[in-house]
């Protein structure tokens, strides 16, 4: 099989990790999801994996290089990975928004979060850091999805904690991005005020401005 250079490549994209937690950040790396022809998938492939990861600080700059070398000699394997992480992606995304939104827990996104769970944890080993110790995981080097652990285990930790209340739906009509909302009145409407925020006032009033010119088009 040829190898696809996709695979190896971490093309400079950087992502927008406004989650304010590492398996929000995941579940964030696909937008506009009500719209399949208008939605916009971050981890187009393999390369782009290991560079969520990288970004995310789950993956050291060296092992991801070590990764995209390792990927361009087993092209099915990175694919393989690669369909493993959006699956888990969704699976998360699926169980966050529906706590956000009040809704029931899906089941089917429970039973694959928790078929990652094992080997998740099973990876976790202590480790000596400079104040004392502290978690860290342990892989395969032919692992070609190393960041997908400390992905599931984060998740996991944040739907069994208190800080689950705080987790919001962008409120943009587009986004539907996830995030942990730690403003001080916890009324934080907008995954990024800059970007969701500002376009959605924009689109307020421009279509504030049509009413008053239909309205006035209207007067006799």
């Amino acid at each position: 099989m040829p190898t696809d250079p996709a695979l190896a490549s971490g093309d400079g994209y950087r992502f927008e990790l406004d989650g304010g937690h590492p398996a929000l950040d995941f579940a964030n790396t696909i937008s506009r999801r009500t719209d399949p022809a208008d939605s916009r998938e971050r981890l187009t492939h393999y390369g782009r994996l290991v560079s969520w990861g990288v970004q995310a600080g789950l993956v050291t700059t060296r092992n991801g290089e070590r990764l995209r070398a390792l990927a361009s000699g087993r092209p099915r394997a990175a694919i393989a990975a690669l369909r493993r992480a959006i699956a888990l992606r969704e699976a998360i995304f699926s169980l966050f928004v529906a706590r956000a939104r009040g809704d029931r827990v899906p089941a089917t996104a429970l039973d694959t979060v928790n078929a990652a769970l094992p080997d998740a944890l099973a990876a976790l080993r202590l480790g000596l850091e400079s104040g004392g110790l502290g978690w860290r995981f342990a892989h395969d080097e032919a692992d070609l999805a190393p960041m997908l652990a400390p992905v599931v285990r984060a998740a996991a930790d944040l739907l069994t904690s208190a800080e689950l209340t705080q987790v919001r739906e962008c409120g943009s009509e587009t986004c539907f991005w996830l995030f942990l909302d730690h403003s001080k009145n916890g009324t934080r409407r907008w995954c990024d005020m800059k970007v969701c925020g500002n376009r959605e006032k924009a689109r307020r009033h421009y279509h504030r401005g049509k009413e008053k010119a239909t309205r006035r088009r209207r007067l006799p």
